[in-house]
């Protein structure tokens, strides 16, 4: 696809300087209600994983497999009403933009609306709890730019600062919940506004940090996965090599699917009943396949481990991606970084035991982490905070880094070549063309560069 993307990365003159103590002051508070209120939202998910599946501890795979068949309907039913409830409410109340971040970040500086950006939240974990295939960051992302959008308005920070503390309100979220400070303050950064400029990275990696350390008064101090040291070898390099194309090529179908889904969200009277479909669909594919439930985070967990063998996984690569994309396109807010790790893992083993069958020596969970860290890199069109995001999320990938560099290099190069979008830019495209014809002439006014724009056209549009 030619051209690129609009994504709110407006230069980075624009975003910073001068930081004055009224933004400073404004970030301190941020960090801290981003760390509350992701350790918050992540008792509240518990509590509805307990009420819904009997989990309480281990695997959330485990817990739905002790289940019978029409439990799985009826939990995941339920959380089809919910999205339909929401939807109806949010669509009639505030319109088809009310709480979404992206729209939020592109259109209106980071303003977001309290009533829905609140409600898509809450209603987000209650719906992952109950079995939804999106991801729990969504929640902690949009309290995280809520409280920063609230702040910003209170003590008059000028649109540039308002755009830069949003988006790292929303990194300092995702970095409360799954302990990753560094990489939280990169993907606000190299994710949601497109930049790495040395200017923005202490505020947000301050925002983060913060988050981080008051949340872990909450949460468990511990990484989100735990592996085994896998040592380098030469197949695995050359697993790397030949498998980043291929999962490039995955990730475009990806976004792709993504875009589309987001694109036609029911609408009139489907607003409430196809959410209830989908998700009763989901429920029924969930009896001979239960790890088409939830975000995914077990299901990767098992692929760094090799616990899954090739028929499964086939059928992960393909029933993971589609669940999530439906959960998606019935109007489910939610998140996809879990998802896409999902998606990544299980696709990289299935690779795994095919170049198995080629040249051993690649440990299929070694293959599943790799190929976990290139789709979230293609994905994202984020390859920094991606390698960064996967060691913090491991805290086991120092002796996988060469690996890991060629095949997010590679995997990230080709999803360009194929796709300009991100899932995140391609997303908020969808929004622009869906927006307002007032909203539309406000996003027109500000520059807009692509993440991978050359720097020739970063210094036009800084000029």
């Amino acid at each position: 696809m030619s051209g690129t993307s609009p994504q709110p990365n407006v230069s980075p003159g624009s975003l910073s300087g001068p930081f004055g103590p009224r933004f400073w002051c404004a970030r301190v508070v941020t960090g801290v209600g981003a760390g509350l209120g992701g350790g918050l939202l992540m008792i509240l998910l518990r509590a509805v994983q307990h009420g819904a599946w009997h989990y309480a501890s281990g695997e959330f795979v485990s817990a739905v497999e002790k289940t019978g068949w029409a439990w799985r309907i009826a939990v995941a039913g339920c959380a089809g009403v919910l999205v339909a409830l929401v939807r109806v409410f949010l669509k009639q109340a505030h319109g088809a933009h009310g709480g979404e971040l992206t729209a939020a970040i592109w259109f209106h500086e980071g303003r977001l609306a309290p009533l829905p950006a609140l409600t898509n939240a809450i209603s987000s974990i209650i719906e992952v709890g109950l079995g939804s295939a999106l991801g729990r960051e969504a929640a902690p992302k949009q309290i995280g730019a809520l409280i920063a959008s609230l702040l910003s308005g209170w003590v008059g920070l000028p649109p540039g600062q308002r755009r830069l503390l949003a988006a790292c309100g929303a990194g300092a979220g995702m970095a409360a919940v799954y302990n990753v400070p560094l990489g939280g303050a990169l993907f606000s950064l190299e994710v949601l506004l497109g930049t790495l400029s040395l200017s923005l990275i202490v505020p947000a990696l301050a925002t983060s940090l913060i988050a981080t350390g008051v949340s872990g008064l909450i949460l468990p101090n511990e990484t989100t996965y735990h592996l085994p040291a896998y040592a380098i070898s030469a197949s695995q390099t050359a697993w790397a090599v030949l498998a980043a194309p291929i999962l490039g090529l995955g990730s475009v179908a990806y976004v792709r699917m993504v875009v589309w889904a987001d694109g036609h969200k029911p609408s009139g009277v489907w607003l409430a009943i196809v959410p209830v479909l989908v998700f009763a669909g989901l429920g029924c594919l969930a009896i001979p396949i239960p790890q088409l439930l939830g975000n995914g985070k077990d299901v990767a967990q098992a692929a760094f481990l090799g616990g899954y063998g090739v028929p499964l996984l086939l059928l992960l690569v393909v029933l993971r991606p589609l669940a999530t994309v439906a959960c998606l396109g019935s109007g489910a807010p939610g998140g996809l970084f879990t998802p896409t790790m999902c998606f990544g893992a299980v696709f990289g083993a299935a690779l795994g035991h095919g170049w198995a069958l080629i040249w051993p020596g690649a440990p299929t969970g070694a293959c599943a982490l790799l190929g976990a860290g290139a789709v979230l890199a293609a994905i994202t069109q984020g390859p920094i905070s991606a390698i960064v995001l996967m060691l913090e999320l491991t805290g086991r990938l120092d002796t996988m880094m060469v690996p890991m560099m060629i095949v997010v290099g590679g995997a990230v190069l080709v999803a360009r070549r194929f796709e300009s979008r991100s899932v995140y830019s391609g997303r908020i495209h969808v929004a622009r063309m869906r927006a307002t014809a007032a909203d539309q002439a406000a996003s027109a006014e500000v520059p807009v560069i692509s993440a991978a724009a050359r720097y020739s056209l970063i210094g036009a549009a800084d000029g």
